[in-house]
């Protein structure tokens, strides 16, 4: 078991990390807690639930679950309506901790209902997916999508800790473990020239489910998410770089109704577009914009977008949070392992990189 903690004052946490990490998740959970409510979906449920359960027990803390419908497309609204009222039905009150059993989905709107419900009590993220392993369970980034845009109502509540047990991964889909990939090529991608060397070496370790290959590649991608989000926890700066791929991703998500893409998918493309975009901007170097193109195809991933004209790419990625002062800003490479800013992109650039896709 490996252990990793966010720095962020009375806010630090820690990740645990490891196989069989579910047997440790009542040693994770606040010592005020005096109840658990565990959120899942049914598909998560059936894998993982009685071990997570085993793990509770130790806690000494009554436990319900709550089970929600499975799929980007319910990462809604509605759902979070439902999960609260839920929670009132069960009287949970400030001394409940949600666990968050799933993947992002799963995360997403449990840490948001955390993050409302009686004005905010604590929250446990146990990640089974890849994507949500590495990426979106670390940082305390909470929301629901809207049909204009994803993630565009939300919140900032950082969890109680991260549990992480590799051995989930075992039940995963190929499709979303590809997707999980494209996090974990984007951490070095923008941060770490060395890790991303690692990577297209351990690729086909990675895809085959080698457990060393992916207890690696999980715990250096969150050792980096960690450090970033210790810098800049609110996103006012250095988080922004985590959105690497994420404008033009996002904007493909929106395009085709969340869920006919994977985040991860979208991201992965959304990479792409990125570093043909960072050769025009930023000087990337073509080598190394082909060694990502390489990457993203050899983790399984979609390597062209879907057919959009260039106005709607525009009015998509125009809703975009990275967006200020009416200025679109992109995360683009100046090299492998470092990444920048930029509002500054010319319109013929980046017409040129939507219309060669």
């Amino acid at each position: 078991m490996k252990r990793l903690d966010v720095a962020l004052g009375e806010r630090s946490y820690p990740i645990a990390i490891g196989r069989g990490a579910l047997a440790q998740a009542g040693a994770m959970l606040p010592k005020r807690a005096s109840r658990a409510i565990v959120v899942t979906n049914a598909v998560v449920a059936a894998h993982h639930l009685a071990s997570l359960r085993a793990g509770l027990d130790s806690a000494d803390v009554a436990v319900d679950v709550v089970v929600i419908p499975d799929g980007e497309t319910h990462k809604s609204f509605d759902t979070l309506r439902d999960l609260l009222t839920r929670l009132l039905e069960l009287r949970a009150d400030r001394g409940t901790v949600l666990v968050a059993l799933g993947g992002g989905v799963v995360g997403d709107l449990a840490g948001f209902a955390a993050a409302i419900y009686q004005r905010g009590i604590a929250y446990l993220q146990v990640p089974t997916t890849l994507l949500a392993q590495v990426d979106s369970s670390v940082g305390g980034k909470t929301a629901v999508n809207h049909p204009l845009g994803k993630n565009m109502i939300g919140a900032f509540h950082q969890p109680a800790g991260v549990v992480i047990d590799t051995a989930c991964l075992a039940t995963l889909p190929s499709r979303e473990l590809a997707a999980g990939l494209a996090e974990v090529v984007k951490y070095g991608a923008i941060r770490d020239a060395t890790f991303f060397a690692w990577l297209e070496r351990a690729m086909p370790a990675l895809v085959a489910r080698d457990d060393d290959a992916l207890a690696h590649a999980i715990f250096e991608s969150c050792r980096i998410k960690a450090d970033v989000v210790a810098a800049d926890e609110r996103e006012t700066g250095e988080r922004a770089l985590l959105n690497f791929g994420h404008t033009f991703g996002h904007a493909i998500e929106t395009a085709t109704g969340y869920g006919s893409w994977l985040h991860g998918e979208a991201v992965g493309t959304g990479m792409l577009l990125a570093a043909r975009l960072s050769e025009r901007v930023c000087g990337l170097p073509a080598p190394e914009r082909s060694r990502v193109e390489t990457l993203v195809a050899a983790a399984g991933l979609p390597t062209a977008p879907p057919r959009l004209d260039v106005a709607r790419w525009l009015d998509l990625m125009g809703r975009d949070k990275k967006v200020e002062r009416g200025r679109m800003r992109f995360v683009l490479l100046e090299r492998l392992g470092r990444a920048v800013l930029r509002a500054d992109v010319g319109e013929s650039d980046l017409e040129g990189v939507l219309r060669a896709a």
